[in-house]
């Protein structure tokens, strides 16, 4: 009787999931990336904040901007970065891949354009709200060895209609 459920309740979750990611819906994200979790060669730990908007411009494809602020943790500048990106949720589940590119600017005197992809899920705690754990690396054209980060983002999402 317990697999019953927990299937009936696994199958209830994707239907539910699905339905969400439908063209012409909007999507709005926060984030905190990092939560001493990511790490790289310069920065060691680090926290950051994101803020994300976007639009479902077909069927599980979301385009989206997104601003934030990273703060290293150790005696390097506070960041600020501005990007573009896109996500594809894989039909049915909540999963999504993503690509995307953000500039980031220092006050001293660094910036960097920087290229990633992520993979993560969308765990839906109510009919539109997500929490969305997500793994994320983000490439480095300045100085790959100390700038380019792999870490975990902890988001939450909200899909509105039209």
């Amino acid at each position: 009787m317990k697999k019953i459920l927990i299937i009936m309740f696994a199958l209830l979750a994707t239907i539910t999931a699905n339905a969400q990611f439908e063209e012409g819906k909007k999507y709005i994200g926060a984030s905190l990336s990092g939560l001493n979790l990511s790490y790289n060669g310069s920065k060691e730990l680090s926290l950051g904040v994101n803020a994300t908007a976007g639009l479902f411009v077909a069927d599980n494809l979301l385009l989206y901007g997104q601003a934030g602020f990273d703060h290293p943790g150790k005696d390097i500048d506070n960041t600020l970065n501005a990007g573009v990106g896109g996500r594809y949720y894989i039909t049915q589940n909540g999963i999504f891949l993503g690509a995307n590119t953000k500039f980031i600017h220092s006050s001293g005197n660094y910036n960097d354009f920087m290229p990633g992809v992520e993979v993560g899920y969308a765990f839906f705690i109510s009919h539109t709200v997500t929490i969305e754990p997500s793994l994320y690396y983000q490439q480095s054209f300045k100085r790959h060895s100390d700038y380019s980060t792999i870490g975990l983002r902890i988001g939450f999402g909200i899909y509105l209609r039209d």
